[in-house]
């Protein structure tokens, strides 16, 4: 939906360039892009409806600053509504209540209900410094209770054992009790899915509601969904009172309309958005910043959010003191900067964020292979001996066909991971301390080797 939208509102803003003002015939023109890139993003009919109505309503009449063209005054509207339709502001978890504060997950088989239920208790460890305790009520999934312990053994979490030869309602009261015995914060309970919505799954998601009280009943839903999500959402909106909503697989190659639709279907908050596979690849939903998302105009602050996350200041402040003492920036130091790269997300993480008129630039550029070329030269570093990364100039021809056998690449590939750390070398020489702390503290510790160049 992003890429859609955002091209059918780029192209409009330049078709209206010339005009002066808002009128009821571009308006029109410009609503017929917007529905036309909303129905292939697979937003429900409804919602759609309603989205157009509000924004020609707001948008007739419209005073335009001096600084902007009657299409960037409409893509601003058309940015506001799309943010409202989302929901306003920010709806985090409430936690206000008398620990155990039990959070119910629910949703269909697929969702990622339980790589979720993880990724909201590392979540609430992180951030909100709780102590947190998962379980799993699905009896009738091969592996469930297996898959859960795994992933909330990676989150930092406690996993309280079930079995599948138990009820789902005796396993929720005997996790309860021991949240309350050992003075848990939260109790994440993952239910059971199914393929599809049959009354007996609703029986006893809502036999499980009624036992426990939940502070927070979450609905996981699939963002690659579209109109299927919107079905999904209203059957467990009139079978549970649904406190919030988090979106799964965001990042993927996803049409979004779940998105647009679930908020307004269920008439509850988009509370967080999977936006990755790893186990802190959950992100607080703020609709205002995804619907910037979505128009092409990036994420700037959660990309500083991500660098400021991934990026070790003190080594930062280590490698500038180095610099300054006259100490070589040697492969060790190369290595570095991959690492403090790597734990930003990533090339393709970090381009997910930039405005669209800046990833243009890179859309050529196979970021896949990027990618792999950053870890390609992480396995060359790792094959050469302690002394070789202190003292590169020693790796010659022989030490050159050792590293690359141990890499598992050609000597060509050793000759071009060499070349580009003679150019950041050389670099890293013209710079003084002072600025090269300012460029440490901008770029998170590193540059971006591997880059498509």
């Amino acid at each position: 939906m992003a890429s859609t939208l955002s091209d059918r509102l780029s192209q409009l803003v330049k078709t209206m360039r010339g005009q002066a003002r808002i009128t009821e015939s571009n308006v029109q023109d410009m609503l017929r892009e917007v529905r036309m890139a909303l129905l292939e993003a697979d937003v429900a009919l409804p919602v759609v409806r309603d989205f157009i109505a509000r924004v020609k309503d707001k948008a007739l009449g419209q005073e335009v600053a001096a600084s902007l063209n009657p299409g960037q005054a409409l893509v601003g509207i058309v940015h506001k509504e799309l943010a409202a339709t989302m929901g306003e502001g920010i709806a985090d978890i409430d936690l206000a209540v008398q620990p155990p504060a039990v959070i119910l997950m629910a949703g269909l088989q697929g969702a990622g209900k339980t790589t979720t239920t993880a990724k909201l208790a590392r979540h609430l460890i992180q951030q909100r410094r709780k102590k947190v305790l998962t379980v799993s009520a699905d009896v009738y999934r091969p592996a469930a209770i297996e898959q859960l312990k795994t992933v909330t053994a990676q989150a930092g979490a406690e996993w309280f054992p079930s079995d599948p030869g138990q009820k789902p309602s005796e396993i929720a009261l005997a996790a309860l009790d021991h949240a309350r015995r050992h003075y848990f914060d939260v109790l994440l309970v993952d239910t059971a899915g199914r393929l599809g919505i049959d009354e007996a799954m609703m029986a006893e998601i809502r036999e499980l509601h009624a036992l426990l009280k939940p502070v927070e009943t979450l609905f996981v839903v699939d963002a690659m969904q579209g109109q299927d999500a919107v079905n999904t959402a209203k059957a467990f909106k009139d079978a549970l009172p649904l406190t919030g909503v988090v979106l799964t697989k965001l990042d993927g190659d996803s049409r979004g309309g779940a998105a647009l639709s679930v908020r307004q279907v269920t008439g509850a908050p988009i509370k967080f958005a999977g936006v990755s596979e790893k186990i802190d690849g959950l992100e607080v939903f703020d609709a205002e910043r995804h619907a910037g998302r979505v128009l092409g105009m990036g994420d700037i602050v959660a990309l500083v959010e991500q660098v400021q996350k991934g990026v070790d200041i003190e080594a930062a402040q280590k490698f500038a003191d180095k610099m300054k003492s006259g100490g070589g920036f040697d492969l060790n130091d190369f290595l570095g900067q991959i690492t403090q790269m790597k734990k930003m997300g990533g090339l393709a993480g970090l381009m997910d964020k930039l405005p669209s008129q800046l990833t243009a630039k890179a859309a050529g550029a196979d970021m896949g292979r990027a990618e792999r070329d950053v870890k390609r030269m992480e396995g060359i570093i790792c094959s050469m001996t302690a002394l070789e990364r202190r003292k590169p100039e020693l790796i010659k021809a022989s030490r050159k066909r050792r590293i690359a056998a141990g890499a598992g690449v050609a000597v060509q590939e050793v000759n071009r991971l060499l070349n580009q750390f003679e150019q950041m070398q050389g670099m890293m020489k013209k710079m003084k301390g002072g600025g090269l702390m300012k460029m440490m503290r901008r770029m998170g510790g590193g540059g971006m080797p591997g880059m498509p160049r």
